[in-house]
């Protein structure tokens, strides 16, 4: 969907295309988890994030994730950034490696799975517990 989002900004638990940060030749598919302006921190297989209403951090849980985050790195967004994750976060190339994307190489957002046939779904974003 490339229209949702010159309507309105992706928010947290989409899952958004965007162009590869090294190349920009390639897509990448990957979900948001960090915002504009907020902290992230990623530490003994969580997310922590702070910002205006949890100063003091909150972490993240994920229902659609059975997985553990690995990694050690903490970072504060800019105005126009978004930290992004896979969802297969043991083989995924996301934010933990190349760091945050900028909103203008958000291409669309994504909503529907349409292979294998056999999970043919839609994308809801999750609702988070903060």
């Amino acid at each position: 969907d490339e229209l949702t989002y010159r309507l309105k900004d992706p928010v947290r638990g989409e899952v958004v295309v965007f162009r590869a940060p090294v190349t920009h030749e390639d897509y990448y598919l990957k979900r948001i988890v960090g915002l504009p302006g907020e902290r992230v921190k990623v530490e003994d297989s969580k997310i922590i994030i702070f910002n205006d209403e949890h100063p003091q951090g909150v972490v993240v849980e994920e229902e659609y994730f059975s997985g553990s985050t690995h990694g050690s790195l903490t970072l504060t967004l800019e105005p126009d950034e978004y930290f992004v994750l896979g969802d297969n976060r043991s083989a995924s190339y996301d934010s933990r490696r190349f760091g945050p994307i900028h909103r203008r190489d958000i291409v669309g957002r994504t909503w529907l799975r349409g292979w294998p046939i056999t999970r043919v779904s839609t994308f809801q974003p999750p609702e988070y517990n903060f």
